[in-house]
């Protein structure tokens, strides 16, 4: 069938970089049966631990294995991207390496690649493991996005995803500087299969995704595929409009007929507070967006190469 880039991201996984490849290889049997070659690039975000050293062991024993090292940390979305980028495979595949993506299910990824699908990507059917609080908020992001992007972007989805050539030179084709993959995988299109598995627990370490770096993540998930808080910006804008002008009639009304302008002052300070607050909400949504743009039109690169091996 050809090549397979195994693309591999890393930022301090000096423990797992054995384990993945012992249980990647455990595929060989199929890909010498299918005919295909194989191509591993770990692709390290600036690691501050050993797993650099790990990864050029791999190469001395395995000429399959090649390395990508940043000159610092520059988060998953520009590994995600450098690895697609410096793959050369007739086939791509993007795997985590602390075995939360089971390279056992790879057989049966190639199988639906052989049935004509264009991409193979895969989800979670639970979150075992995730503490309860994470699991709500990450629920609660897909339900919003499938309501205010017409991106299609699926519950519990994974990057863990078997891809054609085609699909990967298109998403390659999308330059952007603040990268979003999941949403760029359902914008690109083409025909995917989808497989659900139970979710699994890391091999060794701990996440690097804490609850503030979900959030932001899913900030830029929703500003790089709607705009609909823009809209809703302005309509919350109107609605206030029509909010402040009728306690303007409600205040020249109440002043004729009462004749006292020193009661009421606590609603009204606190209908002040209530557009105010709704004010700075709407310049925040206006300023992420903003904040977006500035960082386009800046043109840096995503990422920097340190070492290529």
């Amino acid at each position: 069938m050809g090549l397979l880039s195994v693309i591999v991201p890393c930022y301090n996984e000096e423990e797992n970089v054995e384990l993945f490849y012992t249980e990647l290889i455990k595929n060989d049997p199929f890909f010498a049966e299918e005919n295909v070659e194989l191509e591993l690039l770990f692709v390290d975000d600036g690691s501050r631990d050993g797993t650099v050293a790990e990864v050029k062991k791999l190469i001395q024993r395995d000429e399959r294995v090649h390395l990508l090292s940043f000159s610092r940390n520059f988060g998953k979305e520009a590994a995600m991207y450098a690895g697609l980028e410096n793959a050369g495979g007739d086939y791509v595949v993007l795997m985590d390496v602390d075995l939360q993506d089971p390279p056992s299910l790879l057989p049966e990824m190639f199988s639906y690649i052989k049935q004509g699908y264009d991409s193979v990507a895969t989800r979670r059917v639970s979150r075992k493991g995730e503490p309860p609080v994470r699991s709500f908020f990450a629920r609660m992001f897909y339900r919003l996005m499938k309501k205010i992007s017409r991106t299609e972007i699926m519950d519990g989805a994974r990057d863990y995803r078997l891809m054609t050539r085609q699909m990967v030179d298109a998403i390659l084709a999308m330059h952007e500087y603040n990268r979003f993959t999941k949403g760029i995988f359902g914008w690109v299109g083409f025909r995917t299969k989808w497989l659900e598995y139970e979710n699994v627990e890391r091999a060794k370490g701990e996440t690097k995704w804490n609850f503030w770096k979900l959030l932001v993540y899913s900030v830029d998930g929703i500003t790089a595929f709607s705009t609909v808080p823009l809209m809703l910006a302005s309509v919350m804008g109107v609605l206030f409009c029509f909010l402040a002008f009728a306690m303007i009639i409600f205040v020249i009304v109440r002043k004729l007929i009462f004749g006292d302008p020193v009661s009421g002052w606590a609603s009204q300070v606190c209908i002040m507070l209530l557009i105010g607050g709704v004010q700075f909400f709407c310049t925040g949504i206006l300023g992420q967006y903003l904040a977006k743009t500035y960082m386009e039109v800046k043109r840096r690169p995503i990422y920097l190469v340190k070492e290529k091996i």
